[in-house]
């Protein structure tokens, strides 16, 4: 199983504060041979509910040395996990949730923009000092 990110709980309170209830974490899919671990994780997933529908939470932190090298990652993860969480929950939307600072500095700018519409990236951008949701994009 991986491990939390660090933004794990910081996201979970914020979705409870959004009025999601959460059902299960660490939420797994077989996939290529293997399991893949939809997570708040700079890699950990929470699945919640609310007025009818479902959502899983990608969490990635963005603490590396290049946030292009992280998009990279979290991208790669998120294709693969919405392939995988199609076939046993295709009706479960994915997210993914990241800091408004980065959000800020780096999602803004024209080509990631234009990436995440072409790849139909749904983002959850939460405050981690306040631990709510400042905005969905999907």
């Amino acid at each position: 199983m991986p491990a939390k990110d660090i933004y794990h709980d910081t996201v979970k309170r914020a979705l409870i504060k959004d009025g999601w209830t959460i059902t299960k974490e660490n939420m797994s899919f077989p996939w290529g041979g293997t399991q893949t671990y939809v997570d708040i994780l700079a890699e950990e997933v929470f699945v919640a509910e609310k007025e009818g529908r479902k959502i899983a939470v990608e969490v990635k932190s963005f603490i590396g040395k290049s946030n292009l090298s992280e998009l990279e990652k979290a991208l790669g993860q998120f294709i693969i996990y919405r392939f995988a969480m199609r076939k046993k929950e295709p009706d479960r939307q994915l997210f993914l949730a990241v800091e408004k600072e980065i959000y800020n500095e780096f999602f803004l700018n024209a080509d990631v923009l234009e990436l995440v519409e072409s790849e139909d990236l749904r983002i959850l951008i939460f405050d981690k000092v306040k631990e709510v949701i400042v905005r969905w994009i999907n």
